[in-house]
């Protein structure tokens, strides 16, 4: 079983996307979730859903530890033709997980009490992003 979750993004945030994908799996029994980010300016995350805060430090974080290509510090950049902040987001998404596992027993995945499913958006702009996803029963 395969489908494509599709998730527009307003810039730079993580978009919680489990509720979709809890919908789609419910009631297929067990076996293993597999997504995927069809792209290479964006990461999956899971990560705690209960206070925002965390997002709010993760962004900080990356854009601290990345800043945008017109900084003083990453002038080595030469990948600078889509914008300041193309290269940092391909450095981002090279360090965090293009792809996750999830079991999923009796048709729900076995995240822990405050987990969700992250789309990371790493670019600036509003983009139209894709999660390949495949379910494969046991």
């Amino acid at each position: 079983m395969q489908t494509v979750f599709t998730i527009q993004t307003r810039g730079q945030a993580l978009y919680e996307f489990t509720n979709d994908v809890a919908r789609w799996i419910a009631g297929q029994g067990d076996g293993l979730l597999t997504l995927l980010v069809q792209h290479t300016s964006a990461s999956l995350l899971i990560q705690e859903n209960a206070d925002p805060d965390v997002q709010r430090d993760l962004l900080a974080y990356f854009a601290r530890l990345v800043p945008p290509a017109d900084a003083p510090e990453m002038s080595y950049l030469t990948h600078l033709m889509e914008g300041s902040d193309d290269m940092p987001a391909h450095i981002k998404a090279s360090v965090l997980p293009a792809s996750l596992s999830i079991p999923v027993t009796r048709g729900r995945m076995m995240l822990g009490t405050w987990q969700g499913i992250y789309l990371f958006e790493h670019r600036d702009a509003p983009h139209q992003r894709r999660i390949a996803a495949h379910f494969r029963p046991d």
